[in-house]
């Protein structure tokens, strides 16, 4: 089985997630063992983001990564692990919203894609990038 990474790379709707992860420094974070939680932005997610917001983000490394840690909790928690809480924890340190009760909502992002299992983790797709506060 592949880490979070090579998950990302491979499924081809991940560029702007895994450049961003690249520019920040984190591939080495998402290759360790984990095990982590990874709510995915997929490209359509960044694109929805004004324009611009990306290359800015790039330039500035300790706001990236901020937000990318954002999308990152400890842990291995499947859909069904998080029907049980109404908040997590970030690895950025602030918490996220779960809702599970009409589909599967991460703070203001709906999940596309649940549980794919990557050997340090597991990866939930969203449609929007979530952003602090």
């Amino acid at each position: 089985m592949a880490d979070i990474v090579d998950i990302a790379v491979g499924a081809g709707s991940f560029k702007t997630l895994v450049t961003a992860v690249q520019a920040a420094g984190l591939v080495d974070v998402l290759r360790s063992p984990g095990p982590f939680t990874v709510f995915a932005p997929n490209d359509d997610a960044f694109a929805k983001l004004p324009p611009g917001t990306v290359q800015t983000l790039v330039q500035n490394i300790p706001q990236l990564s901020r937000i990318l840690t954002y999308h990152v909790v400890p842990g291995k928690l499947t859909q069904a692990d998080l029907k049980a809480v109404n908040s997590l924890t970030s690895v950025e340190g602030s918490p996220i919203r779960i809702d599970t009760t009409d589909g599967f909502e991460v703070k203001n992002a709906t999940v596309v894609a649940a549980d794919i299992e990557a050997d340090n983790g597991i990866i939930h797709v969203i449609d929007t990038v979530i952003l602090m506060g």
